[in-house]
Formats: C-alpha cells, sequence, structure tokens
C-alpha cells in the first residue's frame, strides 16, 4: 500500500511538472493541463487514481495544500501595488466581488434550485479569478498596464478574500445550529480573530528570525525559504488546533502572507521563487484530487441549468461588475470589453471546493458537495477554455493591444511625450528614480515603474522586452547614453530614441548608434518653423485634436503593385501619401511610384480618416 502511495505522488508531481511545461510551452494556464489529466487519471477513466488511494489523509493533504497556495497568493498583495492602483481597481475588488457573490449566488440558487448557503458558498469561491490564469493571459497579450494592473490586483485580492468568506460559509452549512444573524456575525468574528491573530504571531515570528537570527552563512537563503515555508505550515496547523478554530487557518496564512509580503525581509526573491515552484507540485495534488472527486453524472446532472449558471456567470455578471467598477475612469469601451469577457477562474476556486467538498461528504453532505464541486469544476474548465485560450483573439478584435513604450524619465519632457503618445491609444510606462515624482506623476494618471532607468532589472520590469520604443528622457546626457546602449544590447527594441540636452553630445550619441534628439536644436526647429511655416506649425501643434500623422508598413497582398495614382481614390478623400521609405530612404512618392511589401508609408490627413487608412493599409 505504501509503495503504491509512493508511485502515485511521483506520478501526480510528474504530471504537474509536464503542466506547467506544456502551459509555457503553448501559453496555456496550466489548469487545462491539470484537470485533463486528473479527469483522465481518475475512476471516471482509466481507473489508476481515486480519493480512497490516500486512505484517510486525502483531507489533510488537501488543507495544507490550500494553505501554501493561499500562502502564495496573499504575499503577493502588496501595500504599494493598491497605492498605485487607480480607483477603479479598487471597486473591482470591492463593489466588483460583492456584485460577482451575489449575482453568482442568486443564479446558483435559482437555476440549479439549491439552499441560500450552498448558493453563497459556491458564489464565494467564483469570486476569485486568481493570478496564476490572469498571468499567462497578460504575457500573451500584452495590453496598456492600466489594464494588466487592475486584471491582475483583482486577481491577487479577490484570491484571499474568496477563500476567507467561503470559510464562514462553509462553516455555517456545516453547523446547522448557527442560524441567527448575530451568532453569523460571531461566528464570523470568531474565525477570522482567530486567523488573525495566530497569523500575526507567526509572521512575527518568522521576520524576527529572518532579520536578527543568524540563520547560518552558508545556507542562509536556503534556510530563509525552509523558514517561511514553515511559517506558513504552522500558521495553518495552529489556527485550525486552537478549540474554536476549525477553518480559520485559511484567514491565518493569509495574514501571515501578507504581513511578510509588505515587510522588509531578507532573500526575498529566493523565497518567492521557491514558494512558486512548491506551489506547483501541491497544484497538481489539488486539481487532480478535484478531477478525482468528479463524477461525470455529476456535471449531467447539472444539465443545461449548469451552463446557464457558468453563461450568466461570465457573460452577464462579469461584464456588469466590470463595467459599474470602471465606469467613469480612464477605461475605453474595448479596454471594459475586454476586461467583461477575460475572468477565467482557477487556482483558489478548485482548491477550496476540493477541501470542502471532501468534508461535506464526509457529513453526509453529498448532495451539497456535488453541486459545489460541479459548479465550480464546470466554470473552472470553460471559462479558461473560452476566456483564456481566446484571449489573444479576443485582445485583437477588440484592438486593445497597444504599442508599448517605456520612457524614462518621469519630469516635464516624459509626461508631455507620455501625454501624446497616450492620446494615441498608446501604452506608455515611465521610469523615474525619485519618489516625490514617482508620487506627483502617478497622482497625474500616468503609469510609472519606480526604479533607476540605468538599472537592466528596472528596464525589465517595466516591460522592456515587449517594448517597441525606449525613450532616454531624462536631463543627464550620461544617464541617456547608458539607457539607450542598455536597451539596444539588452532587449533589441525597434527603436531608442535619446534626450539630448547638450548640443554637442549629438555626434557622439549619433556615433554609437543611437537616435537623438537635441532639446536645444528641436526648441530652435520649432521656433524657425513658426516664423518661416506657421500654417504647418500651427496644423502639427493640433495632431491628435484635429489632424494626425502616422507612419505604417505597407502588409496587405492587395496594395502591393499598385501605385500611389491607384491607392488614392481607396484611402479616405482627406488623407494623403505624403512620405514612403523604402531600404533606408525616404521619399516624397509622384503618382506613378510603385508600393512594394514591406514599404513605410507616412500618412496626413484627418485624424480619424488616417485611422482608417491605417487599417486599410496595414490589416494586421
Amino acid at each position: 500500500m505504501a509503495g503504491e502511495l509512493v508511485t502515485l505522488v511521483a506520478g501526480i508531481i510528474g504530471v504537474g511538472v509536464l503542466a506547467q511545461v506544456l502551459s509555457d510551452r503553448l501559453r496555456v494556464p496550466s489548469v487545462v493541463f491539470l484537470l485533463a489529466a486528473g479527469f483522465l487519471l481518475g475512476p471516471e477513466v482509466t481507473g489508476l487514481l481515486a480519493p480512497e488511494a490516500f486512505g484517510g489523509g486525502l483531507s489533510a493533504i488537501v488543507g495544507l495544500s490550500v494553505a501554501i497556495i493561499v500562502f502564495e497568493g496573499s504575499f503577493h498583495v502588496r501595500a504599494e501595488r493598491l497605492r498605485a492602483a487607480p480607483a477603479a481597481t479598487l471597486r473591482l475588488v470591492t463593489l466588483g466581488a460583492g456584485i460577482a457573490l451575489f449575482g453568482t449566488a442568486f443564479a446558483v440558487h435559482y437555476l440549479l434550485n439549491v439552499g441560500w448557503l450552498v448558493s453563497f458558498l459556491v458564489g464565494a469561491l467564483l469570486v476569485a479569478t486568481g493570478p496564476t490564469v490572469i498571468a499567462p493571459i497578460l504575457e500573451v497579450v500584452p495590453v496598456r498596464d492600466r489594464v494588466g494592473t487592475a486584471l491582475d490586483t483583482e486577481g491577487i485580492v479577490n484570491d484571499v478574500t474568496a477563500a476567507i468568506l467561503a470559510v464562514v460559509i462553509f462553516e455555517t452549512i456545516i453547523a446547522p445550529e448557527t442560524s441567527e444573524v448575530v451568532e453569523l456575525v460571531g461566528l464570523f468574528a470568531q474565525k477570522l480573530g482567530i486567523g488573525l491573530l495566530v497569523g500575526l504571531v507567526v509572521s512575527g515570528a518568522v521576520y524576527y528570525a529572518l532579520r536578527y537570527v543568524d540563520l547560518s552563512p552558508g545556507n542562509a537563503p536556503q534556510n530563509a525559504r525552509l523558514l517561511v515555508l514553515a511559517g506558513a505550515l504552522v500558521a495553518y496547523g495552529g489556527a485550525e488546533a486552537i478549540p474554536g478554530g476549525r477553518e480559520s487557518g485559511i484567514a491565518a496564512v493569509a495574514t501571515a502572507g501578507i504581513v511578510l509580503g509588505n515587510a522588509d525581509i531578507p532573500y526575498e526573491d529566493e523565497i518567492e521563487s521557491f514558494k512558486g515552484d512548491l506551489t506547483l507540485v501541491v497544484l497538481s495534488f489539488v486539481f487532480i484530487a478535484l478531477a478525482a472527486l468528479l463524477r461525470v453524472e455529476t456535471l449531467v446532472a447539472l444539465g443545461v441549468a449548469g451552463l446557464g449558471v457558468v453563461a450568466v456567470v461570465a457573460l452577464v455578471i462579469r461584464p456588469l461588475l466590470v463595467f459599474a467598477s470602471t465606469y467613469g475612469g480612464q477605461f475605453t469601451f474595448s479596454e471594459q470589453t475586454f476586461m467583461s469577457l477575460v475572468g477565467p477562474r482557477g487556482i483558489i476556486p478548485a482548491s477550496v471546493a476540493t477541501l470542502f467538498a471532501i468534508e461535506l461528504r464526509a457529513q453526509g453532505l453529498t448532495e451539497a458537495a456535488n453541486v459545489l464541486v460541479g459548479t465550480v469544476f464546470l466554470t473552472i474548465f470553460l471559462t479558461v477554455l473560452f476566456q483564456a485560450g481566446l484571449a489573444r483573439q479576443i485582445a485583437e478584435k477588440l484592438d486593445v493591444i497597444p504599442m508599448r513604450v517605456i520612457v524614462i524619465g518621469g519630469g516635464k519632457v516624459g509626461c508631455a511625450l507620455a501625454d501624446r503618445l497616450g492620446d494615441r491609444g498608446e501604452n506608455v510606462v515611465l521610469i523615474e528614480e525619485d519618489v516625490e515624482t514617482v508620487e506627483n506623476a502617478r497622482n497625474q494618471g500616468y503609469t510609472v515603474h519606480h526604479g533607476d532607468g540605468t538599472d537592466t532589472g528596472a528596464l525589465r520590469s517595466a516591460g522592456a522586452e515587449n517594448a517597441r520604443v525606449i525613450v532616454a528622457a531624462t536631463g543627464d546626457d550620461d544617464a541617456n547614453l547608458l539607457v539607450a546602449q542598455l536597451s539596444n544590447q539588452r532587449f533589441d527594441p525597434e527603436t531608442v530614441l535619446a534626450r539630448v540636452n547638450n548640443p554637442s553630445n549629438v555626434a557622439a550619441f549619433e556615433e554609437l548608434g543611437v537616435r537623438a534628439v537635441s532639446s536645444v536644436l528641436a526648441t530652435a526647429q520649432a521656433m524657425d518653423n513658426y516664423v518661416e511655416r506657421p500654417a504647418l506649425a500651427d496644423w502639427m501643434g493640433d495632431i491628435g485634436e484635429q489632424g494626425d500623422v502616422q507612419e505604417i508598413e505597407v502588409t496587405s497582398d492587395d496594395l502591393v503593385g499598385e501605385s500611389i495614382r491607384e491607392l488614392g481614390p481607396q484611402l479616405p478623400s482627406d488623407v494623403i501619401v505624403a512620405l514612403v521609405a523604402r531600404s533606408g530612404e525616404t521619399r516624397v512618392p509622384n503618382a506613378g511610384f510603385v508600393l512594394e511589401h514591406g514599404d513605410r508609408i507616412t500618412l496626413i490627413g484627418d485624424e480619424s480618416s488616417v485611422t482608417t487608412a491605417m487599417s486599410f493599409c496595414n490589416p494586421s
């Protein structure tokens, strides 16, 4: 029996690693592969895995796994991230979470005809989206930072709050004598209070040990990782062991994770990496255990009503909460629609549902367990399959993938450039080292990454690997030159621009292959334009309001081989092709100039007409 269990555990770990490899390779959340593998290994297909294989220890294994998963999620709930998030993001985790909870509960109650407590338990679990399913989407779909931050923060925060709320509702289900509102409030306070107390005590002890105890000079990082892991498990087990503290362990590990995640602890990077790897292992247990608990008849029993619940959750409740939370903010309608259609469920609903289902069945509440597991599984699978799997296509259809521009320097020049690019829909991220400047820029609505722009790590954290354009716009020529060199060598964007404050340094920049813009010469040229070409200068000053100038690559096969004379009637009447760049040369084309694939044409005209012409010339 012991040998079979060892083989089973090793197999599950192997499947988990394979699922993660496939996930990274195919850019699909690993939950898809884990659920599919668990279902195939479960009693419904091959029968290689059954809950009985773990004896009576399955509940304990899943409980400890949930503790590690919740600790991992809460460790990433950073105070500075919440402070930097726009107001709409905070509404997503408050107003939006409330809409999700009550909306889902009503859908489950009326469509599946189950009691209110079970309905609210399902509703609480399905509040959570989760970073483990959102992060792979954001890697594949480089949306604007305000969209990515909103989705990421929503997933991280709701993971924790959904788990704690679900614990209270679950405790009420298994303790039916607790029915009065006062008793329910008291039970909530008791569970939360015990969890908070234990979590604070344990996190305080771990923090003290990490900061003030010599953890061995040779193995300090390793000992720090093990100490944090032990702290998470002790917090969970300690809270569960206290009289009256049953089911308060999740609140304890969530508290410990939040406190340690926001504390200045040593070896933080090593700890985060270790937790990520460990979470992969425990996720394998949780998801495969969930699939093993699932029976086909459970899904069949849900029938059309179960599909109706998923449809309401994904297509009614999700859009409602997103539009209500983001109303009046910076989000465009297309961005709101994208966020509405991308809300897959994952880790927390699956893991906590598995834990609760085991205990509900042990208490004889098989019907409640079936509804819980069936509804959660169906929602996870369908939302991950369609919302996560089609996220890229949805984003492209809604045109929410902008050009990413990294601007180093959050001063007046950097912010002015961010304004102009942002008005045209580009995704602009500022990097600024001065704390006061960062706060001022964030208060004005800019997306700002706090860090040193001459540091490769800061550039990478701001998204330089996915940037098409990097601009060094500080007031220090030496810093701008270093940023430009690092960007070319490490990230290879399409364009690197550098602000040159001293005109005599322009030649030095250009000798190193850096495209330089002298602020002195640019100012003089602008003034010269107003003297010699006032009409053009006035028009250029209104770009983004009345007129626009855009450069686009010709990718439409229908246009290759056509002359400018033939192209003209196909474009909006108030757009002209002013320039064509080919093989490093730029010219003003005459009517007989024939276009080739890869030509870059400059379009001038009315803003909306230029946008239409761009789509025509470059339909991809």
